[in-house]
């Protein structure tokens, strides 16, 4: 038996992928532990896998909140959020090296956890990257001028992970490929949504999204009663561009108003403070943790963030989209949905008000058949794909070389 680490921090979207990987993976016979968060045992224990707590016991929702909050230009909001990722990395690297120790293969995640530590060790890697961008493109022809830019942007990426290279007395590194493994790099996107870029070499595989389908899932009474009771509800899933660090109500209520003006009923995750105290129309309901899996099938389009974790669930359930992008790496994937005709035209946070996002619904009313056919035609082909399964085969067959 085969032992493996993987290592992830950030939000419920961060560690979710991992635990499918690592479902499939102990299916193959292996023993597999993640770390993260403290927060999160309880959602990996719950999925039978093991788990170790990596840095403090932080509350997520608030710390995503506030990054969010502060900071409303997209990319500053992102290079804060990597910043604070960073930090805590650095803050755990000797709890993730003592996590290392004795295993066969480390997977090392998209923030580059373990890498360092695992190298430090001696221990078989296998890289993740969860953004196309991010995949180094070693083959393609570059100016001058590319390559001076290229590289002054190399060096701030490279500069935290050189921070905790030091303390392994490792040489450091110039550019972000260096830390990527060259075994494997899996890139868990579908080939039927984004054609390969020639420039990658040939350890960076796309396996297709890595999700599953909870058949056993039993949904409340509540909710059950509600999905039967009218037409399929627009469903708002901002994920962690919902959390809140105090309430937020003019923000829910603008979404609220526009549910109404459009005439649709509508089911709501998130927004647990904004909804404590605020009322809801009947033909609303507030909903808790509930697998997209189940949920998105039940729905008539998604109101969504654009999340990793959120696109791939929303095109591979087959379900027609609402983008609503907040930082920058969102609205990749906003502008990928629409390229491929499955949403409306992406909504960026700063222009959100009742107006557009009616505006968005009534489109959607006036486009529904034709992007619903598109998505559907994109599910079958990406659920054809095994896209997990086949990460796991291709992280078993490193371990047999």
């Amino acid at each position: 038996m085969n032992k493996i680490a993987m290592f992830t921090m950030g939000t419920r979207g961060d560690v979710q992928p991992y635990i499918i990987l690592a479902k499939a993976l102990s299916k193959k016979g292996n023993e597999v532990t993640i770390g993260s968060h403290p927060c999160w045992k309880t959602m990996v224990e719950s999925s039978g896998v093991k788990f170790v707590p990596i840095g403090k016991d932080i509350d997520i929702d608030k710390e995503a909140s506030i990054i969010r909050g502060k900071y409303a230009n997209p990319i500053i909001s992102m290079l804060k959020t990597m910043s604070f990722v960073f930090k805590i990395i650095q803050d755990s690297t000797h709890e993730i090296y003592e996590a290392c120790k004795q295993k066969d293969l480390v997977v090392v995640s998209h923030s580059q956890m373990g890498a360092t530590e695992s190298e430090a060790l001696g221990i078989l890697t296998v890289s993740v990257t969860l953004q196309k961008e991010m995949v180094p493109q070693k083959n393609k022809p570059q100016s001058f001028l590319g390559k001076l830019l290229g590289n002054l942007i190399a060096k701030q990426i490279v500069k935290p992970y050189n921070k905790i290279r030091k303390v392994y007395g490792l040489k450091k590194v110039k550019y972000s490929d260096e830390i990527l493994s060259h075994n494997l790099n899996l890139i868990p996107i579908s080939k039927y949504v984004l054609a390969r870029n020639q420039y990658w070499e040939d350890y960076n595989v796309m396996t297709g999204y890595w999700f599953e389908d909870d058949k056993e899932y039993v949904p409340s009474k509540e909710l059950e009663l509600f999905l039967n009771s009218g037409e399929k509800p627009i469903i708002l899933a901002l994920g962690a561009m919902s959390f809140e660090d105090k309430p937020e109500v003019k923000k829910l209520s603008m979404f609220v108003n526009a549910f109404e003006k459009a005439g649709v009923r509508a089911i709501i995750q998130g927004f647990k403070k904004s909804l404590k105290d605020f009322i809801l129309p009947s033909s609303m309901m507030a909903l808790g943790s509930c697998p997209h899996s189940f949920l998105f099938k039940h729905g008539f389009c998604v109101v969504h963030h654009c999340g990793f974790g959120t696109t791939a669930s929303t095109l591979s359930n087959g379900i027609p989209s609402i983008p609503v992008p907040h930082v920058l790496d969102q609205m990749g994937f906003a502008m990928q949905l629409y390229d491929l005709g499955v949403s409306s035209k992406p909504i960026e946070s700063k222009d959100l008000s009742v107006e557009t996002i009616y505006e968005a619904i009534i489109d959607m009313k006036n486009n529904y058949q034709e992007r619903c056919n598109k998505v559907s035609e994109l599910s079958k082909q990406i659920l054809s794909e095994g896209g997990v399964n086949e990460a796991a085969n291709l992280i078993c067959n490193v371990l047999s070389r």
